[in-house]
């Protein structure tokens, strides 16, 4: 049978350097824009939702899970790439960092779980999720960083940065089907899904 999987970012955030990055909640722009696709109607047809357990990927799943009336399901593997070594960084330091984590994949930089491992790591959750799923497209919603190590997998890709989801504060999607796996299209907004709809089945 052939699905469409779906794998969101969670849109803008609500930065507070005194509290864990995991903690975050999304800001007023990020859930206006998770509160209109979930009144669009466009994910019809998804029957499960598996988000990480941050607080920012759950304040994206559960409007959508709550719209679509289907079942929403948490797994803590799913979180972004390990930061804690470092906790909050200024924005132009993160991003110096956020660099050469995706050039050195091998590398722990300052402490951070390495690229290559976070990998693994999504690739798996994704997998094991996929298996357990029901009939019917499935939503994964989750982070930017290992959403794109995710991307470079099933494309094929080496590991880099030039496939992120750029600037913009997240809200992105990738999408792509069980028996095509390796014809995911790169990162595109979420507002593409209400003015395109899914790509042809």
């Amino acid at each position: 049978m052939i699905r469409t999987i779906r794998y969101l970012s969670h849109p803008q955030v609500a930065i507070d350097p005194a509290k864990d990055v995991r903690t975050w909640s999304l800001d007023e722009v990020g859930r206006a824009r998770v509160d209109a696709l979930a009144r669009s109607g466009a994910l019809t047809g998804t029957s499960t939702i598996i988000a990480s357990g941050e607080t920012k990927a759950l304040e994206t799943a559960r409007p959508l899970a709550d719209a679509l009336g289907c079942g929403l399901r948490i797994r803590d593997r799913m979180h972004e790439n390990d930061r804690t070594a470092t906790g909050f960084l200024p924005p132009d330091e993160f991003e110096r960092v956020a660099d050469r984590f995706f050039a050195d994949p091998d590398e722990s930089v300052l402490g951070w779980e390495t690229a290559r491992a976070a990998q693994r790591r999504i690739v798996a959750e994704v997998d094991a999720a996929l298996r357990a799923a029901p009939d019917g497209d499935v939503l994964f919603v989750g982070h930017g960083g290992v959403g794109t190590l995710l991307y470079c997998h099933l494309a094929s890709v080496p590991i880099s940065r030039e496939y992120d989801q750029g600037a913009g504060g997240g809200g992105c999607y990738l999408e792509f089907t069980m028996d095509a796996r390796n014809r995911i299209a790169g990162w595109r907004p979420m507002e593409d899904l209400t003015e395109k709809g899914a790509v042809p089945r």
